[in-house]
């Protein structure tokens, strides 16, 4: 069983910037892919960027040109820069992972999901 483990979560003013973090406790098949998805209260979880383990990257258009993804060196980490933050933007992110990043693109394939951290984007 991996576990995913985030932090980096906090208050931030519109405009701000944050970084988020995500480590797979191990590295397997099914931690090929990783990515992150968010909630935001009364909303379904919704995908907002994932990277395989080549390092393609994909993006919800309303991240695109905000946020970008990347992985660490030993590529069982995962960060999420999220610059020109909005209200919007407010909600509880989470880290998945799965063993391609077609999987880690939909919430019904998730191998694994981590606990999330709450992003609070202040007006």
């Amino acid at each position: 069983q991996v576990q995913l483990v985030e932090s980096g979560g906090g208050l931030v003013q519109a405009g701000g910037s944050l970084r988020l973090s995500c480590a797979a406790s191990a590295r397997t098949f099914n931690t090929n892919a990783m990515g992150w998805f968010r909630q935001a209260p009364g909303k379904e979880r919704e995908f907002v960027a994932a990277i395989s383990w080549s390092t393609t990257t994909s993006y919800a258009e309303s991240v695109k040109g905000r946020f970008t993804i990347s992985r660490g060196n030993a590529k069982n980490t995962v960060y999420l820069q999220m610059n020109s933050l909005k209200p919007e933007d407010t909600a509880v992110y989470y880290c998945a992972a799965g063993d391609s990043i077609v999987v880690v693109t939909n919430r019904q394939k998730i191998d694994y999901w981590g606990q999330g951290t709450q992003v609070t984007v202040s007006s």
